[in-house]
C-alpha cells in the first residue's frame, strides 16, 4: 500500500510539474507574439478627408496604442502634399488618391502602395449656367479650375475624353482646393472639377446657377496609405501594427456603423445631411486588389498621352506596392498577382 501512494505521489508530482511547465511555455510564446511594450511615434499626413475613417476610427477607439503606437495626424491640402511631405521625411506615412503614385513612380521615388482603406466616387465637375454652361459641349473654350497634379486633372481629362472634347479644348486654370470656390464666384474662371467637401460647399454657393456632372465616369478612386520605406524590419514591424490598427478599425465600422460615423461626423465638424449624403460613396475596407494595378496602368497611359511626363513607358507598378504588409495581417485582402 504504501508502495502505491509512492507511486500515486510521484504520478501527482509529475502532472504538476508538467502543467507548470505548459503554462510557462505558453506564457513564453505569448509574451513573444505580442508588442515588446515600447511605443513607437509616428506621423500620418492626409487631408480632412471621409476617406480616413478607418484612420480616425483607429485613433478614436485607441486602436493605434494598443498595438504599440502614438499616431500624430497632420493635415494638408492635398494628398499630394502629404505625400511630398512622405518623401522629404516631413511624415511617416501619407494617405492619398493612387494618382500620386504614378507621379511618383514617374519621377523614380521611392514611394509604396501598404494598403487602399477606402474607395469612392466623389468628384464633381461643377459650372455655372451663367456662363453658357448647360452641356458638356458648352465646356469648349472655358476656364476651368482643377488642383493641378492631383486625380482631378485626370479625372478631367478623362471625362472631357469620353464626351469628345480635350483638356486641348479648355483652359486649366491650376487652383487649390481651398480657391475654387471663390475663383468659381469671382469669375476668375468658368467651371471647376473638385472632390468632397469642397464640391458640396460649390453646389450650396452657387444654390440655382449650377450645372453637375459626376467626374469619374464610375471609375473608383483608390484611397492609399504610402511610405517612403519598407526595406528595414523596423519598418515592416510598423506597417504590420499600422494596419492591424486599420483592421480593428475596419471590424469597429462593420458593426457599429452608426458609432463609426459618429466619430467621422465629429472629427470633421460635418453636419448630418452631408454625411448621409456622401457615405454610400465610399468603401471602407483594407485591400490591394488588382483592380488597383489596372487604375495605376490607366492614369499612366494617360498621362504620357497628355505630356505630363516625359517618360514613354508605364512603369512596372509591383515594383512600388507593398503586399508583404496586409498579407501578414489579413491576406484574403490580397489579390494582386505578381
Amino acid at each position: 500500500m504504501r508502495a502505491l501512494n509512492h507511486r500515486n505521489r510521484l504520478n501527482i508530482s509529475a502532472i504538476l510539474f508538467l502543467a507548470a511547465f505548459t503554462v510557462a511555455m505558453a506564457s513564453g510564446s505569448c509574451s513573444r507574439g505580442k508588442d515588446s511594450g515600447k511605443v513607437e511615434s509616428i506621423t500620418i499626413g492626409t487631408l480632412p478627408y471621409e476617406a480616413n475613417a478607418l484612420i480616425y476610427i483607429a485613433d478614436e477607439q485607441k486602436f493605434f496604442k494598443a498595438n504599440g503606437l502614438e499616431v500624430a495626424i497632420k493635415n494638408y491640402e492635398t494628398g499630394l502634399a502629404a505625400t511630398t511631405a512622405v518623401t522629404q521625411g516631413a511624415v511617416d506615412i501619407a494617405a492619398c488618391a493612387e494618382f500620386i503614385s504614378v507621379g511618383k513612380a514617374f519621377q523614380k521615388e521611392d514611394i509604396f502602395i501598404i494598403a487602399t482603406i477606402a474607395k469612392n466616387l466623389n468628384e464633381l465637375l461643377i459650372g455655372r449656367i451663367d456662363k453658357g454652361i448647360k452641356t458638356v459641349a458648352d465646356l469648349s473654350g472655358k476656364k476651368i479650375g482643377v488642383p493641378r497634379k492631383t486625380i482631378a486633372e485626370f479625372y478631367l481629362g478623362r471625362f472631357l475624353d469620353l464626351h469628345g472634347l480635350s483638356t486641348q479644348d479648355i483652359t486649366l486654370v491650376d487652383l487649390p482646393p481651398s480657391r475654387l470656390q471663390e475663383a468659381l464666384v469671382q469669375n476668375e474662371v468658368d467651371a471647376v472639377i473638385a472632390w468632397q467637401p469642397w464640391a458640396k460647399q460649390i453646389e450650396n454657393r452657387l444654390a440655382q446657377n449650377k450645372v453637375v456632372w459626376p467626374a469619374q465616369s464610375s471609375q473608383l478612386l483608390y484611397w492609399n496609405m504610402v511610405v517612403k520605406d519598407v526595406r528595414s524590419a523596423k519598418q515592416d514591424r510598423l506597417i504590420k501594427k499600422v494596419l492591424r490598427s486599420l483592421l480593428q478599425a475596419e471590424k469597429y465600422l462593420v458593426g457599429h456603423p452608426e458609432e463609426a460615423k459618429d466619430i467621422v461626423r465629429t472629427r470633421l465638424r460635418y453636419d448630418n445631411a452631408y454625411l448621409e449624403e456622401v457615405w454610400p460613396k465610399q468603401q471602407f475596407f483594407l485591400s490591394l486588389d488588382q483592380s488597383l494595378i489596372a487604375a495605376l496602368e490607366d492614369e499612366a497611359r494617360w498621362m504620357i498621352q497628355n505630356k505630363l511626363t516625359t517618360e514613354k513607358k508605364v512603369p512596372d507598378f509591383l515594383e512600388y506596392i507593398y503586399l508583404e504588409g496586409l498579407k501578414a495581417v489579413k491576406p484574403e485582402a490580397v489579390s494582386i498577382i505578381r
